[in-house]
């Protein structure tokens, strides 16, 4: 079945593909307690260790999008739905700025997405990347990480939750990439938090101050946005 919508007088074909943008993730381990208190209930953390969850800090530049060209913020958990302990675990996006209008609606009707419109500076040199997030003119964060990488994966099936029209969904979606790296702890990143409430949020979680787990970067990365299933 191939589902299509209509955003702002374009439609859109589902899947949506990515064919290249470039993409950062720094991963921390939270506090399981803490992260259960900010993820809606409708899901559960994934307590990858004892009393420990993972959480995502996404930055990308989009270049060749069905949504268009644009950059985005992400802050992510994993977790599962509430009360099913053999279901997959997902990516669960608590909050996701973008720059652009027509992104932010159509990830927000299709898929659920918290997608905003917001101010974010994406610059890259030649070994690092950095992001700045501002919102409502409030500096939220700025996020530098270590950039490059020789390595390649395959485009590769996965799965994503998300709240859409206040009921919890299932997402599926695929990734691969080129020209990647992953680097253990936190050599070469930085995060600065602002003043603004998701920064006390990140604040409640630990951060800045909790060393990261690992960071990655992906120079060429290409997927798609499929099809939403209500649980």
């Amino acid at each position: 079945m191939i589902s299509s919508y209509e955003i702002q007088g374009q439609t859109v074909t589902l899947p949506v593909e990515v064919r290249d943008a470039s993409s950062g993730t720094v991963m921390y381990m939270v506090d399981h307690q803490a992260a259960s208190r900010i993820i809606p209930p409708e899901f559960e953390a994934d307590e990858v260790a004892p009393g420990k969850t993972q959480l995502c800090l996404v930055v990308v530049d989009y270049r060749d999008n069905d949504l268009g060209d644009y950059d985005e913020v992400g802050v992510v958990f994993f977790v599962r739905p509430k009360g099913q302990p053999e279901a997959e675990i997902g990516a669960y996006i608590h909050h996701l700025p973008v720059n652009q209008a027509f992104t932010q609606q159509a990830g927000l009707e299709i898929w659920g997405f918290p997608k905003t419109v917001e101010e974010i500076d994406f610059s890259v040199t030649e070994g690092s990347a950095t992001c700045a997030l501002r919102m409502g003119g409030e500096p939220v964060l700025t996020l530098t990480l270590p950039r490059g990488g020789g390595s390649e994966t395959p485009e590769t099936p996965a799965v994503g939750y998300t709240l859409l029209e206040g009921a919890a969904h299932r997402i599926a979606f695929s990734r691969g990439g080129k020209e990647e790296s992953t680097r253990p702890g936190g050599e070469g990143v930085s995060l600065e938090l602002g003043r603004h409430p998701i920064a006390d949020e990140l604040r409640s979680l630990g951060l800045p101050d909790l060393p990261p787990l690992l960071s990655s970067w992906s120079e060429h990365f290409f997927g798609t946005f499929g099809e939403v299933e209500k649980l």
